[in-house]
């Protein structure tokens, strides 16, 4: 009994309530959301120590980090720092994208420790075995993939990044369209690679019913990954790039049919003044569908501080009805992350959605901002650093930056607008 299976027959499960509990809304509306696929609980019956999560309409704006090794460094010890990090941090979910190591030992602990939501893109094992045990990743089978597939679902990984929309017809439009770019997701790369070689149709594409009936199988929920996501601002919007997401459309219909859980992934490098359409484009053929953006980052020229350009764009497909953002940190485009980059990663997309979820409405998104306001007018800095995004971070600054027991900041010093105001309406504030 999945998720949705049990919404639909009118069930709340003990998910749902916590999820109603965290999101301060009703069970019932929770219940409704998921039964009706606008709302997903990523949540395996073999993951035991998840505490769940809600993704979708009505909601707050989600995050998500990512971890996990490469082949230049394998040490999954220096992952689950991150992994703490993550959890320190307040995301909301956490990818395993390993590609080096032993992944399965690598994935089972991240699960164990993570009590958020994991995700995983089994395709990079299936594909990586392969080349293990064959000499050429090109050569790997229908029965390989879902083989690993299952493998990640049995270990307990809520949702799966899987690149379903990547079709020959699809790479026919690719080829038309002409783009500077091509494609830049790892899994569609991998995908096209051995679809060109084989001259075959997509296996989880033709073989959709078996995904389907693994994940009904766990209660998985799927991420139909957008493997034509645009990799620049040139080549964004493009006919490759919505043939895919007409696809991917179709296969929510398909899951929702079965009872299986499922979001879209969105792009990637997107002109700010495309994002909004985007988002009302998927939202329309996805019939409402949770979804999950990468960024989007809203200029190609920003190296470094690439979390701020994709905090820009998240906070735009947010406000337009993005649901869940995948965060980027400043070392995107030019190598492994961090812990540093990790947390500022992080922050910056939860300073996007919580900026979003006021626009939308959010329950408790706006009486935060308000909180805030009042402690700022009554120099209460004590509550300033609790209610801050980043407290530890704040209270940093404040520490190192301000004589002990100043009343002002060093900004204004004796000049604080807040005082001198407060003084001549007779609202002298109370330092803490």
């Amino acid at each position: 009994m999945t998720q949705m299976l049990a919404a639909r027959a009118g069930e709340i499960t003990p998910a749902m309530r916590r999820v109603a509990e965290k999101e301060k809304v009703s069970p019932e509306f929770i219940r409704a959301g998921v039964a009706a696929g606008t709302i997903v609980i990523p949540a395996n019956i073999n993951h035991k120590s998840l505490d769940p999560v809600g993704y979708g309409r009505g909601l707050k704006t989600k995050v998500n980090a990512n971890i996990g090794t490469s082949t230049s460094f394998p040490d999954i010890e220096k992952e689950l720092d991150k992994l703490k990090v993550v959890l320190e941090a307040g995301a909301d979910a956490v990818m395993d994208l390993s590609t080096g190591g032993d992944i399965d030992r690598g994935r089972r602990r991240i699960i164990a420790e993570s009590t958020i939501t994991v995700g995983t893109v089994p395709i990079y094992q299936a594909f990586l075995e392969n080349r293990e045990k064959r000499g050429n990743m090109i050569e790997m089978s229908a029965d390989d993939l879902f083989e690993v597939i299952e493998r990640h679902c049995a270990d307990g990984v809520d949702f799966i990044t899987v690149h379903c929309g990547v079709t020959l017809e699809v790479l026919k439009r690719l080829k038309g369209q002409g783009r500077i770019t091509d494609i830049v997701s790892r899994g569609g790369s991998f995908l096209t690679g051995w679809m060109l070689h084989h001259g075959k149709e997509n296996p989880l594409y033709e073989q959709y019913d078996r995904l389907l009936d693994i994940c009904l199988k766990y209660d998985v929920t799927l991420s139909l990954g957008d493997g034509l996501r645009p990799g620049c601002l040139a080549d964004a919007t493009d006919r490759s790039q919505i043939q895919e997401l007409i696809i991917l459309g179709e296969l929510v219909d398909r899951a929702r049919a079965k009872g299986v859980q499922a979001m879209v992934e969105g792009p990637g490098h997107v002109p700010l003044d495309q994002i909004a359409a985007n988002i009302q484009i998927q939202k329309t053929i996805c019939k409402g569908a949770p979804f999950y953006v990468l960024g989007p980052l809203v200029t190609d020229i920003a190296p470094g501080y690439d979390h701020i350009t994709a905090a820009i764009g998240g906070t735009v497909a947010a406000a337009a009805g993005a649901d869940f953002l995948c965060y980027v940190t400043p070392s995107e485009h030019l190598g492994l992350p961090t812990l540093e980059d990790v947390r500022e990663g992080i922050m910056a997309s939860r300073l996007a959605a919580h900026a979003a979820d006021i626009v939308k409405g959010v329950p408790g998104a706006m009486e935060w901002d308000r909180e805030m306001a009042k402690a700022r007018k009554a120099l209460d800095w004590q509550k300033q650093i609790n209610l801050a995004l980043d407290p530890q971070r704040a209270a940093k600054i404040r520490r190192e930056r301000n004589p002990e027991d100043h009343e002002a900041c060093t900004m204004c010093g004796d000049f604080c607008a807040m005082r001198i105001v407060a003084q001549y309406l007779g609202k002298e504030p109370e330092f803490c």
